[in-house]
């Protein structure tokens, strides 16, 4: 079983706080309380994502890092700014499904426990999550807000590039020497995996990889190109040098389901066919179809046989954590205590009940995202925005099989779900009006601003 402080997050136990990154904080803070709303996204994220989560304030036992702080700013501005700025789109399902996710993980972790410990970690992992997540619904309002949010995530990405690169070349990581993450880069069978203001190497890799489809859809716009041209440099370098088998997968799905767009018509056949195919690969292999992670290794140092004998292992004892999760994954085998992969991690955090609400969560947002698309057919530009999102999700998927997001990663899937949120909920001029026939009503045109989101998700939607 794991020690208490790895189970509850562990953490420095004194503060962690160099002084250019309080310079920078502090900012970054009155930037986000008082910037035009317009202006807050770029602070918000350059301090999120470039500031390593290890700086951390301590007062009286509570851990206040400094992910954490800019966020209760961002929600102060939020609360500032409400009346004047509501969600965009208003509160639709997919928030209420992340709600109710973050939710059911925490009163279901806390019940596991019953410690004091637990509840602590459990109310800064709500704080988080919620906070993050609906601070970046707020702020991301529209198409503009969503570019704009790309290309400082692009800048980013470019900046941790070409210090991952430096790592490759010295060892050293500079974001180390502020303290907060390692300063001297782990290596893995010779090679040096880069980890940049991150806390781990394959989340590093991660926020790259993932980036790669949003990048795309950025260059088709011609003034940011020279801006989506350096992001896609530094995001493939971040994902090379981390050196990480789960991160290579995750780039190359993210590539494949671009790939993807000229057969956007026939994928109802294409799902069809390969939920078939897994179904005649389990019965036909002498293992369990889930065996075949066992054999991906891309870079030759992969724990491939730990992917799969953790996804093996929560599967086969699914009686112990249905309910209330549980706490003793790590006696079920060697290093089960690492759940390093997201899925696995919402079961054994929170039982059957988030984890299913975690998978209604991403197909809700894959469901959306085509019904979207399908109301934009014909406005090629619209569709790919749509199957250029859809791309980012599908990377996600992949990475999650090797990960659980635990640093910045976590903000950056907080980052996409939003866009996506706001993208579904908000009408704009290339929405085609569509027809519907309710029951009990009679026959009228609606455009899809006057569509309620039961009618648009309702199969009586007969797109035009």
């Amino acid at each position: 079983m794991e020690p208490d402080h790895y189970r509850f997050g562990g953490g420095s136990s004194a503060t962690v706080l160099h002084p250019l990154v309080a310079v920078a904080m502090v900012l970054a803070i009155f930037l986000i309380l008082w910037a035009p709303l317009k202006n807050v996204l770029a602070p918000l994220l350059f301090a999120i994502f470039l500031i390593p989560k290890g700086q951390v304030l301590v007062l009286a036992g509570i851990h206040l890092n400094v992910y954490r702080i800019i966020l209760l700013a961002g929600l102060a501005r939020w609360v500032m700014s409400r009346r004047k700025a509501p969600l965009a789109g208003g509160f639709n399902t997919i928030d209420r499904l992340f709600t109710a996710g973050a939710l059911s993980l925490f009163i279901i972790f806390s019940l596991q426990y019953m410690a004091t410990q637990a509840l602590i970690k459990s109310l800064g992992d709500l704080l988080d999550s919620l906070a993050g997540y609906f601070v970046l619904r707020f702020l991301i309002r529209d198409r503009e807000t969503v570019r704009e949010t790309i290309r400082v995530m692009a800048i980013v990405a470019f900046i941790a590039g070409i210090c991952m690169i430096n790592e490759q070349r010295t060892g050293v990581n500079v974001f180390g020497l502020l303290g907060g993450t390692l300063s001297i880069s782990e290596t893995r069978n010779g090679a040096i995996r880069s980890m940049g203001p991150f806390l781990h190497s394959i989340p590093a890799g991660a926020f790259g990889a993932t980036l790669v489809p949003l990048l795309i859809w950025l260059w088709s716009d011609k003034k940011f190109q020279k801006t989506a041209i350096l992001g896609f440099l530094g995001a493939t370098v971040m994902a090379i040098t981390c050196h990480s088998s789960t991160v290579l997968g995750c780039y190359v799905g993210g590539i494949f389901g671009l790939c993807m767009w000229p057969l956007r018509k026939q994928m109802r056949v294409i799902r069809y066919g390969l939920l078939v195919l897994v179904i005649v690969l389990h019965l036909v292999m002498k293992g369990p179809v889930w065996s075949l992670l066992e054999h991906i290794d891309l870079t030759g140092s992969s724990e491939n046989f730990h992917r799969y004998q953790l996804v093996d292992t929560f599967i086969r004892h699914f009686d112990e954590w249905w309910l209330l999760g549980t706490q003793n994954n790590g006696s079920w085998g060697w290093e089960m205590a690492d759940t390093s992969n997201e899925y696995v991690t919402y079961g054994i955090g929170g039982g059957l009940l988030t984890f299913v609400l975690f998978i209604a969560l991403i197909s809700k947002c894959l469901g959306r995202i085509g019904t979207k698309r399908k109301l934009v057919s014909g406005n090629r530009n619209e569709e790919w925005f749509f199957w250029c999102l859809g791309s980012a999700m599908f990377s996600h998927l992949v990475v999650f099989i090797g990960i659980d997001y635990f640093d910045q990663m976590l903000l950056a899937w907080f980052v996409l779900l939003a866009m996506i949120s706001t993208s579904v909920s908000i009408t704009t001029g290339s929405d085609k009006a569509i027809q519907i026939r309710p029951p009990r009503y009679r026959k009228r045109w609606y455009t899809n601003h006057e569509l309620d989101e039961e009618f648009q998700e309702s199969r009586l939607l007969n797109v035009l």
